[in-house]
Parts: C-alpha cells; sequence; structure tokens
C-alpha cells in the first residue's frame, strides 16, 4: 500500500511537471520593463537616459547600416564584376602588345598564325578567331556594359590584320591592327 501511495504520488508529479499547460510561451510572457537610468551631469540636474527599442529592421545591412564584419573594400569598390564574354576567346588573359607573331602558314582555309605569348607558349589561330584581353565598352552614359575583343581578319604573307567591331554601334567603323612578322627596325629572333 505505501508503495502505491509512492508511485501514485511520483506519477501525478511527473504528469505535472511534463504539461504544456503549466509552461508560458514566448508569446504569453510579458515585454521586459525599459530600463530607466538618472544620471547626474555637471550642473547637477539629473538627466534621464531611456532604453532604445530595437527591431528587426535595425540589423538588416543598408546604405546607412554597414555589416561591420564584411571587408569595407568590397563596399568601396562596388564590388563590379565585368560582365562575361559570350564567345571563345584565345589567349583572353594576354594583351595584343604582349603577343609576338613568329610564325605565318599561308594556303587551304586562309592560313595560320602561331603567335607567342609572354610566358612563351605558342598559340595557332585562324581568321575568325577571337583573341586577347577583352575591353569594356558602354553605350552612352547609361547604357549597358558589354566587351568587345580582337578577331584574327585575315592572315597575309608578312602580317596578321586584326578588327575590333563594335557589335551594338554597327555605324561606327571597325578598328584594324596589323602586326607584322618581322617588326621594322628590330633584329627578329624567334627564339627571344
Amino acid at each position: 500500500m505505501r508503495g502505491s501511495i509512492v508511485a501514485a504520488l511520483f506519477a501525478g508529479a511527473f504528469v505535472v511537471a511534463c504539461s504544456n499547460a503549466a509552461k508560458p510561451t514566448a508569446s504569453q510572457a510579458p515585454p521586459p520593463p525599459p530600463v530607466v537610468r538618472v544620471v547626474a551631469t555637471d550642473a547637477g540636474a539629473p538627466t534621464v537616459v531611456t532604453r532604445v527599442e530595437l527591431s528587426e529592421g535595425d540589423f538588416v545591412e543598408s546604405e546607412r547600416n554597414r555589416d561591420p564584419f564584411r571587408p569595407f573594400a568590397n563596399v568601396a569598390k562596388g564590388a563590379v564584376k565585368p560582365p562575361p564574354n559570350q564567345r571563345f576567346v584565345k589567349l583572353r588573359n594576354a594583351s595584343i602588345d604582349e603577343l609576338k607573331l613568329i610564325a605565318i602558314v599561308l594556303g587551304g582555309d586562309g592560313g595560320r598564325a602561331m603567335f607567342v605569348d609572354s610566358k612563351g607558349k605558342g598559340h595557332v589561330l585562324r581568321p575568325g578567331d577571337y583573341l586577347g584581353r577583352p575591353e569594356s565598352v558602354r553605350v552612352g552614359t547609361t547604357g549597358p556594359e558589354y566587351q568587345v575583343n580582337w578577331r584574327v581578319d585575315r592572315v597575309r604573307e608578312g602580317d596578321v590584320v586584326l578588327l575590333r567591331e563594335d557589335p551594338a554601334q554597327p555605324q561606327v567603323a571597325a578598328v584594324t591592327r596589323v602586326i607584322p612578322l618581322k617588326p621594322e627596325g628590330d633584329k627578329f629572333d624567334p627564339l627571344d
């Protein structure tokens, strides 16, 4: 009998402790009262300082409220990415001025030209191939930004003709650049 009374009391305490009715939820809990401090100033008159209430919107990043853990260099720079190039470009990280024309093969489908980059690696190009580091162009002051590249137009006996066209402005003449096989006034050594 004594064991059944202890078991009944234990079961009753267990039910009361585990019931949801006894737990207050976050929505039922009253908000904490605002903290009011009284601070004495040099003039002797007390000043009342009240607690500032913050909302979730105060922690959202905006132009007035920057994330202190994000690098400032990205904010100052604007983190602007160049627009993606939509065509296959050979030697995309090399400037045209860094390339050396070392060989020309004529015949067949318009010829081929071999360029050597600044690392000494050779690349064979045909007419129609795009090459070199792209240049970003904007139409007007508010137009979209896009990239233009040099294109091999013709491979001739002693030089290669490169062409740069602006597809957004067809009325503007294309820019032409001729790269000679043997630069004038320079002893050409392909193994240099």
